[in-house]
């Protein structure tokens, strides 16, 4: 006996496709490819900014896929649909470029129950563990309490320097979604509470592979991120 599965929601298709373009700009970084370090260095000058403003990158942020209709019960978008898709695909894409910036080990990375990445996780795990470091929460507070998506964007940048300085991964594509889901009534609400749950559960833990620290040695690449 075979059970239907409801069809997947706009929020998880942005996620999945997020997910793999940055999976694969990512593995391609860190294999040196001229192409995809060129393509990481025009995103993340996008990185905080009004889509609106960075025309030339629109070509890099494709949403083809989300037109697609029929298939595994995926239906046609609206037109306000799409558009948040658009932003939040933008946002969430030179976010991610920024903070891949330099690093030879993966930025984003799947979230998963023993080894959370999600924001509010990995904002915690910029903190010693037994600690709240008061100026790296509000930074996160102030990120939740942003007026729009573009003023969010220029907070979340704040945070993914951070990030990007301890080495600690983020999962881009349960952010993608969260962003997506920002843009809608009552979307703020729910996305704080999902932040503010990821960072107190992950309060007390330390990743299994040891990765709860800070400020560790940086060695970055100036040869490959000089443009």
């Amino acid at each position: 006996m075979t059970t239907a599965q409801a069809p997947p929601t706009v929020r998880s298709r942005l996620a999945e496709l997020a997910a793999e373009r940055i999976t694969q700009w990512q593995e391609g970084y860190l294999r040196d490819s001229p192409k995809d370090v060129a393509a990481l260095a025009r995103l993340r000058r996008g990185a905080g900014r009004d889509a609106a403003e960075m025309p030339d990158l629109w070509s890099l942020v494709d949403t083809g896929p989300l037109y697609q209709a029929g298939a595994e019960g995926l239906r046609p978008l609206s037109q306000g649909e799409l558009s948040r898709a658009e932003d939040a695909l933008y946002a969430a894409l030179t976010l991610f470029a920024l903070h891949q910036q330099s690093r030879g080990a993966r930025m984003h990375r799947p979230h998963t129950r023993t080894r959370p990445t999600g924001l509010g996780a990995a904002v915690r795990r910029l903190m010693p563990p037994s600690e709240i470091d008061e100026p790296v929460r509000k930074r996160l507070v102030r990120a939740g309490t942003a007026p729009d998506l573009v003023s969010l964007a220029q907070r979340l940048r704040d945070i993914v320097v951070l990030l990007r300085r301890a080495d600690v991964p983020l999962d881009y594509g349960l952010l993608a979604g969260q962003l997506y889901a920002w843009q809608w009534p009552d979307g703020p609400g729910a996305v704080r509470r999902e932040w503010g749950r990821s960072f107190h559960q992950t309060g007390q833990q330390r990743d299994p592979a040891g990765e709860h620290t800070t400020n560790p040695p940086i060695t970055p690449d100036t040869r490959k991120d000089a443009s």
